[in-house]
């Protein structure tokens, strides 16, 4: 059965952006400094979706740093946050496939939009220097909203942005990387894809189906080609 579709809204980190080359590099940067090793790459990864807090943790355990008192974690998660800010974009990319998913839908005259747990002033700064701040018809951060995700707030703001009536939500798709984005979907009322090839840790992997997405991509190529020519979604 061919779904209608108004807009297509993308989580940020590990969906749309692979931003994560740019943590690790932040890490092995913060290691070094404090003669440390840096964690292994695809443990990085793997924390992302959890923020700067567990990144920072994940590099003082690997070093066996645990009686770290919560004024050194808050200084070194701001320190993370202040050199990712100054160096936002040195190896992040759009993930394969999906520039052609942006460039189609905008051909089509749909519009795209991102919701996101990243603050909206690295966000913002992100999707300047990628040049696709222009391109995005809506933007939600958690500074816009009293509660972020799992919670569908941020949705329907979205929906709100891009001038769409709440009713007409099962018309919008929302494609993330973590179950928090595929309840918030659902709650909204919109089909919702999971982005498996996102920074998801190994332990969740087999639990993937039990988040309650409606359709599950192991890799861009197959998000582009679900969105794209697999004949589900037909665009308004």
């Amino acid at each position: 059965m061919t779904q209608f579709v108004k807009a297509v809204l993308f989580d940020l980190d590990g969906t749309l952006i692979d931003t994560a080359a740019d943590f690790v590099r932040i890490i092995g940067k913060m290691s070094l400094e404090n003669g440390w090793q840096a964690p292994p790459e695809a443990d990085i990864r793997e924390q992302v979706s959890a923020g700067a807090s567990a990144m920072v943790q994940l590099m003082l355990r690997h070093n066996d740093q645990l009686d770290v008192s919560e004024e050194d974690l808050l200084n070194f998660r701001q320190q993370f946050l202040d050199d990712y800010e100054a160096d936002i974009c040195v190896d992040s990319c759009v993930f394969a496939e999906l520039e052609e998913v942006l460039t189609e839908l905008e051909q089509k005259g749909v519009p795209w939009g991102i919701v996101t747990n990243k603050p909206r002033y690295l966000a913002e700064k992100l999707l300047g220097q990628m040049q696709l701040d222009e391109r995005c018809a809506a933007l939600v951060c958690p500074d816009d909203v009293s509660r972020s995700k799992p919670d569908p707030e941020p949705m329907y703001m979205a929906l709100e942005k891009l001038a769409i009536p709440r009713g007409a939500a099962g018309c919008v798709i929302y494609v993330g990387d973590h179950i928090r984005d595929i309840e918030a979907g659902n709650a909204a009322g919109m089909p919702t894809i999971l982005a498996a090839y996102g920074y998801i840790p190994s332990d969740e992997q087999k639990s993937l189906k039990k988040w309650g997405a409606d359709y599950i991509t192991d890799t861009p190529k197959q998000l582009n080609k679900l969105l794209l020519s697999s004949g589900k979604f037909e665009y308004l």
